[in-house]
């Protein structure tokens, strides 16, 4: 951060004004979204994050600063500049700056699903509408509320998030708890976040993240693949092309662990308590199906998250929501003759239009046997 009084003072009333119109926005939804005590910590957490942030090009000039964190944001850049000019995407000032936190996860998501069919409660916020999620910045906060949903009778889960979008509204920084990984999850996380300026779907999140799933990972493959001392050949290409096939193979498995839930959900003749009884058997087969028919086939991811957290209808929906018709975004690609570019701008013309999003995608085979 500069040494210059004024400049620290202009920095810190921008962080303020900004984090004052996070709070003002979200207190207008107050009494129909959440508590005003929450919307305010999210403003106080929001007007942390945005006076902690740096211009990235100074950190890259910053010999003290460590070379890890240097070279991670040096792809960032190049992310962010591949995101504007191959995929056409309005970048915006995001991913300009850099914000160094003092804790290992920027935030905690809570979700909450009822027990007996695959439905998220949702809550409601401005610009974005319904979602089946809420941030807190505190684990503490988090906890208590997945508390308070499981006492309402809700199957809840709390999970951490390194990176979130605030769809252009803000300059959005890059968050030092995104760096905690590998060249390419950078890339494919810059990507993703950057293709929700693109385009978002209000209303439509289980469209918006799988969408931009597609987008990170299939940009984080053309751009390894494609950069000058790169190319089809090097480690970091073929590393990326892995990781998208992994998330469609994932992507299968779920969607006909959903259908197989669903079954049993739309049972007229079943009530609340047969249906919950009856999904622990699901349960058990598909974690067997996974284990058995596509842990084997990974090739660079692992999934351990999903197989090591106890399943409830709250966390499959966690994962859905970021995974589902993976493959049919990618027979969309296809028919666009593998262009991204194309394909991107294809469905920001026709998908805030569509009723649903996902039918404007081909129906495609599973690969699973």
């Amino acid at each position: 951060m500069t040494d210059n009084p004024a400049i620290r003072a202009t920095t810190r009333r921008r962080a303020l004004r900004a984090g004052l119109a996070v709070v003002a926005v979200a207190l207008a939804a107050g009494c129909v979204a959440c508590s005003p005590i929450y919307v305010v910590k999210a403003g106080v957490a929001q007007v942390g994050i945005m006076r902690a942030r740096q211009p990235i090009h100074r950190v890259l000039a910053d010999s003290t600063v460590d070379a890890d964190t240097r070279a991670k944001l040096a792809w960032v850049v190049e992310a962010r500049r591949f995101a504007a000019e191959d995929l056409a995407i309005d970048v915006g000032d995001s991913y300009t700056m850099y914000a160094e936190l003092d804790r290992d996860t920027l935030a905690h998501v809570v979700s909450a699903a009822y027990p007996d069919r695959l439905v998220p409660k949702t809550w409601w916020f401005p610009i974005v509408g319904h979602v089946p999620y809420k941030g807190h910045f505190s684990l503490e906060s988090a906890m208590k509320e997945r508390a308070s949903l499981e006492r309402e009778g809700f199957d809840a889960i709390v999970r951490p998030t390194a990176a979130f979008s605030t769809l252009g509204w803000f300059n959005d920084p890059i968050m030092s708890t995104a760096l905690r990984t590998d060249e390419v999850e950078v890339v494919a996380t810059v990507i993703h976040e950057l293709s929700h300026q693109h385009l978002f779907v209000p209303g439509q999140v289980r469209f918006n993240e799988s969408y931009a799933t597609f987008a990170g990972r299939v940009g984080a493959a053309h751009f390894f693949c494609s950069r000058e001392g790169g190319g089809p050949t090097s480690i970091k290409c073929e590393r990326a092309l892995a990781r998208w096939r992994d998330v469609q193979r994932f992507s299968d498995f779920l969607d006909v662990f959903v259908d197989d839930l669903e079954a049993l959900y739309d049972d007229p003749g079943l009530d609340t308590e047969q249906k919950v009884e009856g999904r622990t058997e699901i349960f058990a087969r598909a974690l067997q199906r996974f284990d058995r028919d596509v842990a084997p086939e990974l090739e660079s991811l692992t999934f351990a998250g999903f197989r090591n957290t106890p399943l409830n209808n709250a966390t499959l929906l966690s994962r859905i929501r970021y995974y589902h018709r993976l493959r049919d975004f990618d027979a969309f690609l296809s028919e666009h003759g593998g262009d991204l570019r194309a394909a991107l701008a294809d469905f920001a013309a026709r998908a805030p239009g569509a009723d649903d999003a996902f039918d404007l995608l081909p129906v495609t085979e599973s690969e699973l046997p």
